[in-house]
């Protein structure tokens, strides 16, 4: 019932995506509901199957609980009738305790068997689990991006904060398009815009980490000269004056007529160093 019901609700909440303006549709959340489709998938095939070795283990439970009863009683007979019997031969004795012990390792064999069925149910359980709490996830994270306002819309609102000062709101908007819209190419440029705010206030550690974001995923971005020349100098800042040297030496090498190649000559100068490794 839970299962139709989740599914109920997603095949809803796609038709709802589906009847939504232009604008709101956007490559990541069709991925989420594609997703979000193939866990229900796997969720409706995990349960069947679940419910089909489930009434499996629980035949064999009840046949090896029969087995472990009969051989109880038997064992508990097989004791009574050597108590009473202590007085004969020893053969007898003999017979009746080599009985006794091949009934108890048959208690031992069907234990061992016992505790596979359990293991197997909970690794069964722990693998629904996983699914559920997976799926719950991907739910979550598209209703999140249902939610985001469109990815233009809150870019030139976290820009228009950047430029009149407003760090902390511009700061939360830049990480909100990240957290929303990783992937577009204005990511980039939220990477830097955020190295920028971080470089003004000095956190020049935090400030070269979001350059490199820019150089690692976005190489090719509006942004990747000015991130590299920034990052240099952050480096430089930090202490860390080899490396940022290096930064500085590659962006000129990659972007030579670039005015960031020419801040970049401008830094190397003051700092008395050549423009290309020796």
């Amino acid at each position: 019932m839970k299962l139709k019901r989740a599914f109920g609700l997603g095949l809803l909440a796609a038709l709802w995506l589906g009847t939504a303006p232009a604008w709101a549709v956007s490559k990541e959340m069709v991925q989420l509901q594609t997703q979000v489709q193939q866990l229900q998938e796997q969720m409706t095939a995990m349960q069947r199957s679940f419910d089909e070795r489930m009434g499996v283990m629980k035949n064999l439970v009840e046949q090896d609980t029969d087995a472990v009863n009969k051989v109880a009683s038997a064992l508990t007979a097989l004791q009574t009738t050597l108590a009473k019997q202590q007085g004969d031969v020893g053969s007898k004795t003999d017979q009746l305790s080599g009985q006794i012990q091949a009934l108890n390792d048959t208690m031992d064999e069907i234990k061992v068997r016992l505790s596979n069925v359990v293991k197997q149910l909970q690794d069964m359980q722990a693998a629904q689990q996983s699914l559920a709490a997976q799926q719950a996830t991907q739910q979550a994270a598209q209703q999140a991006a249902a939610a985001a306002p469109p990815p233009d819309v809150l870019y030139n609102n976290a820009l228009r904060d950047y430029n009149g000062g407003n760090n902390d709101l511009a700061t939360q908007e830049f990480s909100d398009y990240l957290k929303f819209y990783p992937n577009t190419d204005l990511a980039g440029n939220c990477y830097f815009y955020l190295g920028e705010i971080q470089f003004r206030q000095g956190n020049y550690q935090q400030a070269a980490q979001s350059y490199d974001q820019v150089l690692q995923n976005f190489p090719s971005g509006n942004k990747a000269a000015s991130a590299q020349l920034k990052k240099g100098f952050a480096l430089v800042e930090l202490g860390k004056q080899d490396d940022g040297v290096t930064e500085l030496r590659h962006l000129i090498q990659r972007y030579p007529h670039t005015p960031e190649a020419l801040q970049a000559r401008e830094r190397l100068r003051k700092l008395g160093v050549s423009t290309s490794a020796r």
